[in-house]
């Protein structure tokens, strides 16, 4: 593992550090600071060692390993990271500053989205790099914002860390719209977001309040309904096209989605 580290005290009694790296695989061992991991890379599958699943981390993707806890996974190509570490006392002191419940109930949290965190982030280590300028009142202010966002994720109701981030949500549904034409298999979906088969059943009806199965039907039946509309094209070849086996599976779906037949929607464009 190569890596660059280093760090600056703060009046609260903590630490913040920043570090970047660029293993093909990386354990966590249990430390007393919380650690922040902001991954950087285009995109990486890996295999998470918490939780036995496999990921696609895409940069700005977030992860907070509590203090004493062990997090880590083992990537298939080489990444890089931004990683920062507050100690627990800093989410005591913002805690106490603004009258919050103590920040003893942060949890993991994976492959979150957040601007605030990777703004943050990148000012602590520019910070770093260019040698603290300012001395060591910089990276607290820096550290008492990161600890308020932390406090937020704490302080969040338990079930809403439990879904697909919007950034997993956006690839799904982008993959989906691309490959209409193409098999969609739950298989291959869980592969793009990044969560496992079961998750994404879950996750994806929590988020759009129907079916990954029936979501696709309706994205499909929309795209044939364009096609017709476009022009004069045979009905075979538009059911293929939207991704449908058989123009009679379109037809059957069509009249259940919007009501119309495929020649009835065609006579209606005249």
């Amino acid at each position: 593992m190569r890596a660059r580290s280093s760090s600056a005290s703060t009046s609260a009694g903590a630490t913040a550090a920043a570090r970047r790296t660029e293993p093909d695989a990386v354990a966590l061992e249990p430390i007393g600071d919380h650690r922040i991991i902001i991954h950087l890379s285009r995109a990486t599958r890996s295999f998470c060692l918490d939780t036995g699943e496999q990921f696609l981390r895409q940069a700005g993707d977030i992860d907070v390993v509590p203090s004493g806890a062990i997090g880590g996974f083992v990537a298939e190509t080489p990444y890089q990271s931004l990683q920062i570490r507050l100690a627990p006392g800093m989410l005591d002191h913002a805690a106490s500053r603004g009258r919050q419940l103590a920040a003893a109930r942060l949890t993991h949290h994976h492959m979150l989205r957040n601007d605030r965190i990777v703004l943050l982030g990148q000012a602590l280590e520019s910070d770093v790099k260019a040698g603290s300028p300012s001395g060591p009142l910089f990276a607290e202010n820096v550290g008492m914002a990161l600890a308020l966002e932390l406090l937020n994720l704490a302080n969040d109701p338990p079930g809403e860390a439990i879904r697909l981030s919007n950034a997993q949500l956006q690839r799904v549904l982008a993959y989906i719209d691309a490959n209409l034409d193409q098999p969609l298999t739950i298989d291959i979906l869980s592969r793009e977001a990044g969560v496992s088969s079961s998750h994404l059943r879950t996750w994806f009806k929590a988020a759009m309040d129907v079916t990954i199965h029936r979501y696709i039907l309706r994205r499909r039946v929309e795209h044939a309904r364009q096609l017709l509309l476009q022009g004069d094209r045979k009905l075979s070849d538009v059911a293929l096209e939207a991704g449908f086996a058989h123009q009679s599976h379109l037809a059957k779906w069509m009249r259940r989605e919007l009501g119309r037949s495929p020649s009835e929607l065609r006579r209606s464009k005249d």
